[in-house]
């Protein structure tokens, strides 16, 4: 059994399900217009990102899922499913979703097969920089396609860098009514942090909820719902606005499920697709979950396996009833946690208010204007992509920050798989020029001492990202051990991805009334000033006496 998921303790107390009602109420309304934009953003109905998360929350929720995590679709996700639209539907977008349906009922049964073979620490094998390359990469992606229809403009580029660069020339034919929606939205969504100082009534409502306060005034104001043309006074264009500007939603939910098509899910570009949400989808949802793991004021550790699965048996629902691909999300999340849930109940009320919401009130999503939830995918992206992630980067040390970058701008101009298989290789090829052996990079060379209690690891040669399961795996079968010392001492090179997971497992085994020590690391030389930076043998000249 791997150490950090281990049995979870017993549900909290029923008399917490008046927290996990009033947290799920509030979730529920930042997951609303958040699950809309990411399935238009992802090509798929609108609709569709609702019903995902409606699963999430109603079945998911009772099939081992991590206690406070919620789940639905990601941000994270929307290049793969928008590429899959478009790749498999060779320019029909109907048949290209119904095709990218079928990718995720396979891949949904990849992570349920992950989940059997206890691959719940898959998270931990991919370098940290590779997985946040990607991740800004995403960020980047999303911002050049959104911000488009921020503006209410159709762009003429297709791929993310022509997009980037025609920024300039859609802000300068915006249309100003669907323009000012999506800028008006921007402002509050950035400025939100600023209103929620005023008081502490205002940090209880969520920033989607006050953008969409906004937001559908407007669109009443400017008659989305019937189809005109105005003119603007300092142009003297004329602009048309209409129910294109809003989403669009099928007459009932029934109307809304639609089945895969699997006449090509064994062709190349299929199979690729099902790999990058099978394996994308699983890190993103395994990482969300560890990290909510240590924001759990409880401190309770989720079975990352059982999260597993849940994702996938969830996944495997959604993808046969229409909707994207679900993880772990770590914004929700965390909201949810802030709010004061105290169990899974907040998950499962999350999707119920949704359910009730789409079957009794449709109409009231027509309403929302693209422009908004556009606002807020580019909020997203920015934060995906902030400044603060190179600075951050950076400062754990410049290798770091090659691999980061070289990770992003391969995503960006080719595809997520291409762009992470790259990032690792540079990690790789750092970690060799740092003087990692290339037979170590995979297997370690690490000698095992027992004395009663006491765990002695002594790691040869190298400790990577890339063989820090073996490690682990070798802590795993001393379960028994209270006291365990890494020795470190024969090591050459101690890469960020190893400390930084020693960092939490150590925290972990606390918890547990374990202790963990990391030996044998005064005669490395760290990489950088951060503490969990990579750590480099040092090689002393001998001193020569004449």
């Amino acid at each position: 059994m791997s150490m950090t998921n281990m049995p979870e303790p017993p549900e909290p107390a029923p008399s917490t399900w008046k927290s996990d009602l009033v947290s799920g109420f509030l979730v529920f309304l930042i997951a609303l217009p958040l699950s809309l934009g990411i399935a238009m953003a992802s090509g798929f109905p609108p609709i569709s990102g609702v019903l995902t998360a409606i699963v999430g929350g109603v079945i998911a929720t009772w099939l081992g899922s991590a206690r406070l995590t919620i789940k639905g679709p990601a941000a994270g996700l929307i290049v793969i499913a928008l590429g899959a639209v478009q790749e498999l539907g060779g320019g029909d977008n109907a048949t290209g979703y119904r095709r990218a349906l079928a990718c995720i009922v396979v891949a949904a049964v990849v992570q349920i097969a992950f989940a059997l073979a206890r691959a719940g620490t898959l998270g931990d094998f991919f370098p940290s920089s590779v997985v946040h390359g990607m991740l800004a990469a995403i960020g980047i992606i999303i911002c050049s396609k959104q911000v488009h229809t921020l503006l209410g403009v159709s762009p003429t580029a297709k791929e993310p860098l022509p997009l980037l660069l025609e920024i300039p020339a859609s802000a300068l034919r915006l249309n100003p009514a669907i323009a000012l929606i999506g800028v008006l939205s921007l402002v509050l969504l950035f400025g939100y942090p600023l209103l929620a100082r005023r008081g502490r009534w205002m940090q209880k409502i969520p920033a989607p909820l006050l953008v969409l306060a906004a937001a559908m005034p407007l669109a009443l104001a400017f008659d989305l719902e019937h189809r005109h043309t105005y003119t603007f006074s300092m142009t003297d264009s004329i602009y048309t606005v209409g129910p294109k500007f809003l989403v669009s939603l099928p007459g009932s939910l029934v109307q809304a499920i639609a089945l895969p098509d699997f006449s090509q899910v064994t062709t190349a570009a299929s199979l690729k697709y099902v790999v990058m949400f099978a394996l994308v989808g699983s890190i993103e949802s395994l990482l969300s979950a560890k990290a909510v793991n240590s924001l759990d004021p409880e401190r309770r550790n989720a079975d990352l396996d059982k999260d597993l699965l849940a994702t996938g048996a969830g996944n495997l629902a959604a993808g046969l009833l229409g909707g994207l691909p679900m993880i772990s999300e770590i914004v929700r999340s965390s909201a949810n946690i802030g709010y004061g849930a105290k169990s899974r109940l907040s998950n499962f009320f999350h999707g119920a208010f949704l359910l009730v919401f789409v079957a009794f009130a449709p109409g009231l999503i027509h309403r929302i204007p693209l422009a908004a939830l556009a606002a807020m995918l580019v909020f997203t992206g920015v934060r995906l992509a902030s400044p603060r992630e190179f600075v951050h980067t950076f400062r754990i040390g410049k290798e770091q920050l090659v691999v980061f970058v070289a990770t992003a701008v391969i995503t960006i101009a080719t595809d997520l798989l291409v762009g992470v298989a790259a990032g690792i290789a540079v990690e790789m090829f750092i970690h060799v020029l740092h003087g990692a052996p290339i037979r170590s990079l995979f297997r370690p060379d690490i000698e095992e001492r027992v004395d009663g209690e006491r765990l002695v690891l002594r790691v040869k040669q190298a400790a990577v990202f890339s063989n820090y399961l073996s490690i682990k795996r070798r802590l795993a079968r001393h379960p028994g051990a209270s006291v365990i010392d890494i020795d470190f001492s024969d090591t050459r090179l101690v890469d960020h991805t190893v400390m930084a997971n020693l960092h939490d497992l150590k925290a972990s085994l606390e918890r547990k009334g374990r202790t963990l020590t990391l030996s044998g690391l005064e005669d490395h030389g760290p990489l950088s000033s951060h503490p969990l930076s990579a750590r480099k043998k040092v090689v002393l000249a001998p001193v020569v006496i004449r």
